[in-house]
């Protein structure tokens, strides 16, 4: 890959001297600007989710990402959601304010690209609750009510609070000086480099909601999605995974479940092990509400399984019949199948939903474990702990 030298110059005695420093090193603290090269729907019309495909391109980066990493991508705020702000409290979106990062900025810039407007701190609380003499959110803040705050704040951004309480004023300065830091946000790697060079594949669901009668946008889902056309250059780094990799002997068996956006490190696995020709045998596992619309990569898939890269595809629609089927399902119905491979040493991974669907899934592996391996639930789990510690029981949820 090609890498960006810095050069400067330096003259002695009237001759200019190139002096050649290190390439820049791009990271967390130094993203790279990478190109939005690809942005296309993977859902069909109808869908009641709305899933996209990115193609970033990292030429001249220096980057590399192993299967199973994470994207880190820089966003920017709803410009709409920072003007509003900015108009209910009447301020100069040129006034200069201090910002998150220790750096001054114009506010609407700040806002714009260095503040986190959508998630209220307990620190903007404390101080909005004295400046509304408030006693409902002073309670809040107590420690025995801990999760009634989260779910307080969980329901508004920081335009609610400005909004709910209209005789409460700031300055510039003294908003940027109560907000946090936007963050980055990660998304599991979806592409292979041996298949695409210079390249990274992003798989992202927009996220939009409601709540206290308002609509609300996902900030990176929604930058990506609506404000990001391709050619846009977005800072982006690697993150490194730490448990979520692949066997090293690519002759073991995997099994995959990756519902929804959970099947992007595994089309990456899958990318990998089909250029490799890697003779290890792979079971996926995947689910979404309708075949029809919501079949991800199902044409690369079904290809896949056609020539015989995936061994054994399960495909689980929750919404195509009346009796809801999920992917927990699916492993229950090859109960049997999935000892086997296990006996054989098959890795075990799990992509997606934390909440539930990862739950399910574990649920379900124990109950197979222990009926098909004919032991009570304490041996199976002992079974499950120890592929844990031989790390053949892997899991990325969020």
């Amino acid at each position: 890959m090609k890498n960006d030298f810095r050069v400067s110059f330096s003259f002695l005695g009237g001759i200019a001297l190139v002096i050649m420093s290190e390439p820049a090193v791009y990271s967390r603290k130094n993203p790279f600007p990478a190109t939005l090269k690809v942005h296309e729907p993977l859902c069909g019309e109808g869908s009641v989710k709305d899933i996209r495909h990115f193609e970033l391109c990292l030429a001249g980066s220096g980057l590399t990402y192993d299967l199973g990493d994470s994207l880190g991508v820089v966003p920017q705020n709803d410009p709409e959601l920072v003007d509003e702000i900015i108009s209910i409290l009447g301020l100069d979106p040129e006034e200069v304010v201090p910002t998150p990062d220790k750096s001054e900025a114009p506010l609407r810039k700040a806002l714009l690209e260095k503040c986190n407007i959508t998630s209220p701190s307990r620190k903007f609380m404390k101080d909005f609750a004295e400046r509304a003499d408030s006693d409902e959110m002073r309670g809040l803040l107590e420690k025995e009510r801990a999760k009634e705050f989260t779910a307080y704040v969980e329901a508004r951004e920081i335009v609610d609070f400005f909004i709910e309480n209209p005789g409460v004023k700031m300055t510039g300065a003294e908003l940027t000086g109560l907000l946090g830091k936007l963050q980055p946000r990660l998304y599991s790697i979806a592409s292979s480099l041996k298949v695409h060079p210079d390249e990274v594949h992003l798989t992202i669901a927009r996220v939009a909601y409601e709540t206290l009668g308002r609509k609300r946008k996902g900030v990176c889902s929604t930058y990506l999605s609506d404000r990001a056309p391709d050619g846009t250059q977005m800072p982006v780094f690697v993150h490194a995974a730490k448990g979520f990799k692949p066997p090293e002997d690519d002759s073991a068996p995997m099994i995959m479940v990756g519902p929804g956006t959970g099947i992007a490190p595994f089309r990456a696995f899958l990318e990998e092990r089909v250029a490799t020709d890697a003779p290890g045998k792979n079971w996926l596992i995947f689910g979404n509400p309708h075949s029809k619309t919501d079949y991800l990569y199902g044409e690369q898939f079904e290809g896949y399984k056609a020539s015989g890269k995936i061994t054994r595809l399960d495909l689980a629609w929750s919404r195509d019949q009346e009796h809801k089927i999920y992917v927990q399902d699916k492993i229950k119905e090859a109960g049997a199948e999935l000892w086997k491979w296990l006996e054989e040493g098959a890795y075990f991974y799990v992509c997606g939903d934390a909440i539930y669907m990862a739950k399910d899934v574990d649920d379900a592996l124990h109950q197979a474990i222990a009926e098909f391996g004919g032991m009570s639930a304490e041996a199976a789990a002992e079974y499950v702990e120890q592929m844990k510690k031989d790390k053949r029981y892997q899991r990325d949820v969020y």
